[in-house]
């Protein structure tokens, strides 16, 4: 069996995380999970639910620490966690919330400020093979789905990420994310690759890009922010001064070249991309505005049969990719979009990510989204629009320099907001709704 410590070896004095502008030490941080760890009924499968990144984190490894299996679901709606208790009857809810969420049998979670200094505490060994979490698909393409991790590919992979990362920042940063930390990419990029990966964790998860710049200004230098096309677009809008960044990072949801051209030429950093899926976690990366190629992390294979592409290597399992990809060589790829996006009107061949970029770019759009309401060849597609004082006219006129006539989006049904996640998508029972009230014929 092997083994591997919980938290890579470092100083004691030194700061893994920031919490309101408080730093928290490596010392502190294992005090505060060997102490939950020592709390939790052993083999009782956990919720955490926290909305502080650092009591989060303090859950997780304490579940690690502990052998308790972590569920992280996509969304907290009653619907998700009404079923997450049919599937575990026995579920635990860690929360930093004084009210037990949803009725469940529930520990509760707080920041203790003492500064008493942390004694030195022994290392719990984790066995490499521990499934440590549960995270679950988005719903943007379907019923969300359950995906196991093990300790030991969280750690590979967070490893990995850091040294990619870093050798472009020039070294471990102070990681501010704007996405969910239950969500793999969050969970990878917020959480792991600070705590395993050298760098300092934010406790703050701002939305608002005045916060955003707040939480950033407290933060230590070098700073890296995780965030996504959406977020990263709504952040460029506000015109609001950014602190210096040493990169910016993005996932989720196709990064167009042009945005990330606006965001390297506002903030003077590198603008990097993740690529990967929870199915899969991550699994490579690029900076678009210098290559469209994807390089893998190491240890990451893939292999094509037909249309298919199989991921294999440092992963759970071999996993069929739901993206369209155009291998280069052993190491990098083309993404052409995903598999669920490529559509075909009239013998002509779109991706929905594709529209959906050239129509968000388009001036005074400030969210938009492509949708094709019934299947065939004879079917056109509609759009989904935010952008107050635009007209139809006005969209078709910038998309008709762009695209072929044939994707041109008839109706424009324009909305006050649409319907995105914590991530930045549209859920697949969202974007329905959406159809069935506007673009049934008996809506």
């Amino acid at each position: 069996m092997q083994t591997l410590p919980l938290l890579p070896e470092l100083p004691d004095h030194t700061t893994v995380a920031s919490r309101h502008g408080q730093a928290i030490s490596r010392a502190r941080f294992l005090r505060d999970v060997l102490a939950l760890a020592d709390r939790l009924p052993a083999g009782r499968p956990l919720l955490n639910l926290c909305k502080d990144r650092y009591l989060f984190a303090i859950g997780l490894f304490a579940a690690i620490a502990r052998g308790n299996l972590s569920l992280l679901p996509n969304a907290t709606t009653a619907e998700n966690i009404a079923a997450l208790r049919a599937r575990e009857p026995d579920l635990l809810c860690l929360s930093d919330q004084a009210e037990a969420p949803f009725g469940l049998p529930h520990l509760p979670l707080a920041f203790n400020p003492d500064t008493a200094p942390a004694t030195t505490a022994t290392m719990p060994q984790i066995d490499a093979e521990q499934t440590v979490a549960c995270v679950f698909t988005s719903g943007s393409t379907g019923e969300p789905q359950a995906h196991f991790k093990h300790f030991g590919r969280l750690v590979a992979i967070s490893l990995a990420e850091a040294e990619r990362l870093w050798t472009v920042t020039g070294g471990p940063c102070a990681v501010l994310g704007t996405v969910p930390f239950q969500h793999m990419y969050g969970l990878e990029s917020t959480v792991l690759l600070p705590l395993i990966g050298g760098g300092i964790l934010s406790a703050e998860q701002p939305y608002f890009p005045a916060d955003v710049s707040t939480a950033l200004t407290a933060l230590p230098a070098p700073r890296l922010l995780v965030t996504t096309p959406f977020h990263l677009h709504n952040l460029l809008d506000a015109e609001i001064g950014i602190p210096p960044l040493a990169a910016l990072l993005s996932a989720t949801a196709p990064l167009a070249r042009e945005l990330a051209q606006q965001a390297e030429a506002r903030v003077g950093v590198p603008m990097l991309e993740i690529y990967g899926s929870t199915e899969t976690g991550q699994l490579a990366t690029r900076q678009p505005t210098q290559n469209e190629a994807w390089t893998l992390f190491p240890g990451i294979h893939l292999q094509q049969q037909d249309a298919a592409t199989t991921a294999s290597g440092a992963l759970e399992q071999d996993i069929v990719l739901g993206d369209v990809l155009e291998l280069l060589d052993a190491t990098h790829f083309h993404l052409l979009g995903r598999g669920s996006d490529m559509i075909n009107i009239a013998g002509k061949r779109s991706s929905l990510a594709f529209l959906n970029n050239v129509i968000l770019r388009l001036p005074g759009v400030r969210d938009a989204a492509f949708c094709l309401p019934h299947e065939g060849e004879a079917s056109r597609l509609a759009a989904f629009v935010v952008a107050p004082g635009i007209s139809t006219k006005d969209i078709l006129h910038g998309l008709r320099a762009w695209v072929d006539a044939v994707f041109l989006p008839r109706p424009i049904i324009f909305l006050d907001t649409l319907p995105r996640n914590a991530t930045g998508k549209i859920p697949a029972s969202a974007m329905a709704a959406l159809i069935a009230e506007h673009l049934e014929p008996d809506a």
